[in-house]
């Protein structure tokens, strides 16, 4: 007999696997341009030195707003969008990952532990080089001085004042190449995974811990998607506050064109202290919450509608 207020987990063998990709791009994209500026903000927090240009996130916000206009918030996101096959990538890894491990463990924590870790791996890999295009646009506008790389003003024929074209990503990747080869595209990945891997590792435990026990101090009548909704974000901070200092690192290293992690974290240290450990987390928090909250709400949804038709009538939300 079930538990009061347990909820279930939908497996991967319990999903129409069409319905499941065709749902899922449409989500992912919706998720990712929700919450694209706060990622630009948190990556200028991040690469700036001390304070010089942003005092916080909301000064950052406003400041962007004002000198570039909401457009500005957007910098480098359709090149970002070709994330959309790395989100996809992710989803199925963690999906298949989580059934293989099953086999040996039936624990939820280890299943979520390894699959969140594997998952990362793989999406890593392939948007690491696609993040170090996007982040240097982001950089673009006020905090172009901050970056290697700058996009050349081009002269639109319809009007005397200067304005980027969408040439400037193509800009961007031939310094990149020019400056640093293939390998440049890969600049960060080592601490990208060190980031990204515990990131998502400690997400899903803690996603399902966290369902678990308001499952328990809610009332049985309480809709399981609520209850989800609200782990996530939980999950979301918890696990961005543990991951925060190699974030700033992996930030540093590919706007900066480093390329050792160690180094850089010792100079982050000597320069700007302890502190310099917690740039841009209200910025990442900020982003996380509404990215969990959007990401769990879609992500569970999508595998209700993409359930099998034999399992609908077996399942109680």
């Amino acid at each position: 007999m079930q538990q009061k207020g347990a909820i279930r987990i939908i497996e991967w063998e319990d999903l129409d696997k069409r319905k499941f990709y065709s749902l899922g791009v449409f989500m992912t994209l919706t998720t990712r341009a929700t919450v694209y500026p706060a990622s630009l903000i948190r990556t200028r927090l991040q690469v700036q030195k001390g304070k010089a240009l942003y005092s916080g996130t909301v000064d950052a916000f406003c400041k962007i707003l004002r000198a570039e206009g909401a457009r500005g918030l957007y910098r480098g996101f359709m090149v970002n969008t070709f994330t959309l096959v790395s989100g996809q990538a992710y989803i199925t890894t963690y999906e298949l990952v989580r059934r293989y491990v099953n086999q040996y463990s039936p624990s939820n924590t280890v299943k979520s532990v390894v699959a969140g870790g594997a998952a990362s791996l793989v999406a890593q890999t392939i948007t690491v080089p696609i993040d170090v295009v996007s982040q240097h646009l982001m950089m673009q506008g006020q905090g172009e001085h901050l970056t290697r790389f700058k996009a050349k003003p081009k002269m639109m024929l319809t009007t005397t004042k200067r304005r980027l074209t969408f040439g400037q990503s193509r800009d961007i990747t031939v310094q990149i190449f020019a400056a640093d080869g293939f390998k440049g595209f890969y600049r960060g990945y080592v601490a990208s995974l060190l980031t990204y891997i515990p990131n998502s590792a400690l997400w899903w435990p803690f996603y399902h811990f966290y369902t678990g026990q308001l499952s328990l101090l809610a009332p049985s009548e309480c809709p399981h998607l609520l209850l989800q909704a609200l782990a996530g974000p939980m999950a979301a901070a918890t696990a961005s506050t543990i991951t925060n200092p190699m974030d700033v690192v992996r930030a540093r290293v590919q706007v900066e064109g480093r390329s050792s992690v160690r180094e850089t974290f010792k100079q982050l240290l000597a320069e700007e202290g302890a502190r310099a450990m917690t740039k841009g987390l209200s910025a990442r928090i900020i982003s996380s919450l509404p990215t969990s909250v959007l990401i769990v709400v879609g992500y569970e949804t999508l595998k209700r509608l993409s359930l099998r038709a034999d399992l609908v009538d077996s399942r109680h939300w």
